[in-house]
């Protein structure tokens, strides 16, 4: 059983939106944005990290993303807020080892075959990495010059860093939807890309690709601006992205060069043209519950619903759910629920509604987080009004940039762990059947919980009992010492009640203890003529948060019996 909670404390969303003032782009926000934009300098600040060098190895998409992370935690200014020190620069070598796709590792397939490790990857690839709380980390955890050899998984001196969401946008074959992609940089930061590159599609550091062209992209790179009136060879007309490249600061102009707009990929290609990892900050949340190992690689379109089940492996809060949308402009509802019986959701305990408007991965706060006990079992359902529910299963990686070959990752499921809702009925994925064999119980749904620790006294009323009188258990399940708990009974209802003492001090209460406080009542109600009576109990101390739980009892002289108790409530 799980427990409503909402403690300022355990969600950091006010401290988020300070951090996010920072924001240069209210200043560009027009009808239409500037004829050219250049990150390097927005009234004077830079908001793109250092060219960076990737060396002989087809790590260009490692580069890509970490180009658009660190290019947000400047413009937020996220990185020094979290106490780093020098200009934001995370680990491409942690990617690379660790992204759970490569011949390497893959939790879902030990030993098995995957992408060859220094030699491909892609954005989708980057995002599982992420969102599943592996990385991304910083270059001084995990080196570049040390790409040969394995960094550690994990470490506790590693600094994690998270995006709360990853958008996809495609400008459009007519470019209608450029504008979209130009305001994300100015309003987000760097934002990743890839091209063909190929000798007989450059000329000045100027590139072009034709769209008749079907040379597949093979470089990721990083869009860090635009210039509407850059001529350049394509016959559309003129109009070209400032790119950062990974080649080092002795290739094309200082380690940048120009992309044409009518390019082929660059903007266009719907995985690969235009990635923006945005709200990256420190990431707060410690455990995420999730099945989805690799992240988005498919689609059930006909699926607006569906949920996972997940048991809690440790005391923490819940503040917060994430998933990805497969198009734009999505109303979602999330709801998180206690029990699963007979086909059917029951005892909702917090939620969150609204709407995203650009496809992609997103971390959406509750309107109340959720207490979860080691052991508990919750269940987290989301509702999607267009594009169907992305999927994890079995899949080719279909963008490998600079891989040799294209190679098939194997997923893993379990039956319990994800269900959708066929117009009638809850129906576990594990039994879905595909048109390919091999993807049958591969399948999980991209929705993940993210939990953190409890950061402070927490104060629980474990349990009430009856006899003679009234016995209060109070429990402290948070991480620090309570002090100078007062505890408050009250009572209504019965022909009459009386409760001679109904305030107590408990001085301390040590993490983890529980503390029994009695208390005599004396009153009459059976609930034939009168309500039944119902006592409230209501524990509060300084820096925690405030408990309550409520029993109806049947009451005869001194002697009470419980009758219908509630559930505790820990509230702000």
């Amino acid at each position: 059983m799980a427990m409503f909670f909402a403690p300022a404390i355990a969600n950091s969303t006010d401290d988020r939106a300070v951090k996010q003032e920072r924001v240069p782009a209210a200043a560009y926000y027009l009808d239409d944005p500037p004829s050219s934009f250049d990150l390097r300098n927005v009234n004077g600040n830079n908001y793109v990290s250092s060219v960076r060098d990737q060396g002989p190895y087809g790590t260009c998409w490692t580069h890509g993303v970490m180009a658009s992370m660190e290019g947000n935690l400047l413009m937020t200014g996220n990185w020094a807020a979290s106490g780093e020190q020098g200009e934001p620069d995370l680990s491409e070598a942690h990617l690379d080892w660790w992204n759970g796709f490569n011949n390497y590792n893959n939790d879902d397939d030990p030993g098995g075959d995957g992408v060859e490790v220094h030699f491909g990857g892609d954005y989708l690839l980057a995002s599982a990495y992420i969102t599943r709380g592996e990385g991304a980390i910083r270059e001084s955890d995990a080196p570049y010059e040390n790409l040969e050899i394995t960094p550690e998984r994990t470490d506790p001196n590693y600094h994690y860093y998270y995006p709360r969401d990853i958008e996809w946008y495609v400008a459009g074959s007519n470019l209608s939807n450029i504008n979209t992609i130009k305001y994300t940089i100015m309003e987000k930061g760097v934002v990743g890309t890839a091209l063909c590159y190929d000798g007989s599609f450059i000329q000045n550091y100027i590139h072009y690709q034709p769209p008749s062209s079907s040379y597949p992209p093979n470089h990721a790179v990083a869009l860090i601006g635009w210039n509407d009136t850059k001529q350049t060879q394509a016959p559309q007309g003129p109009g070209a992205w400032l790119v950062k490249n990974s080649w080092g600061t002795g290739w094309g102009y200082d380690g940048y060069f120009w992309i044409s707009y009518y390019d082929k990929w660059c903007g266009q290609h719907p995985e690969m043209g235009a990635v923006s990892y945005q709200d990256v900050e420190q990431l707060i949340y410690k455990t995420i519950y999730s099945y989805d190992y690799h992240g988005w690689r498919d689609t059930m379109k006909n699926v607006t619903q569906a949920f996972n089940a997940f048991t809690a492996k440790e005391t923490g809060t819940l503040p917060s759910i994430s998933f990805y949308t497969a198009t734009n402009h999505v109303n979602y509802t999330v709801k998180v629920y206690d029990t699963f019986e007979a086909g059917q959701l029951l005892d909702e305990l917090a939620s969150a509604q609204g709407t995203i408007d650009h496809m992609g991965y997103h971390t959406v706060d509750l309107n109340s987080s959720v207490v979860l006990f080691t052991g508990n079992t919750f269940y987290v359902s989301l509702s999607l009004s267009r594009g169907g529910q992305p999927f994890d299963r079995t899949s080719e990686v279909p963008v490998l940039l600079g891989a040799l070959t294209r190679t098939i990752v194997k997923s893993i499921a379990h039956p319990g762990e994800s269900f959708y809702w066929n117009g009638s009925a809850w129906v576990d994925l594990f039994t879905y059947h595909f048109n390919d064999s091999s993807w049958d119980g591969s399948a999980n749904f991209c929705i993940k919980a993210l939990t953190i620790p409890f950061p402070a006294p927490i104060l629980y009323i474990e349990s009430i009992t009856g006899g003679m009188g009234v016995t209060t258990t109070v429990k402290n399940i948070g991480l620090e010492q309570a002090t100078d708990i007062h505890l408050s009974i009250n009572g209504t209802g019965g022909v009459f009640l009386y409760i001679p003492v109904k305030n107590y001090t408990i001085t301390t209460l040590a993490v983890g203890e529980s503390i029994p406080v009695h208390t005599s009542v004396f009153g009459l109600g059976l609930g034939f003529l009168t309500p039944l009576p119902e006592i409230t109990v209501t524990a509060t101390a300084p820096e925690a948060n405030m408990a309550s739980r409520s029993v109806q009892v049947k009451i005869i002289g001194p002697l009470v019996f419980l009758y219908e108790e509630s559930q505790s409530v820990l509230l702000q």
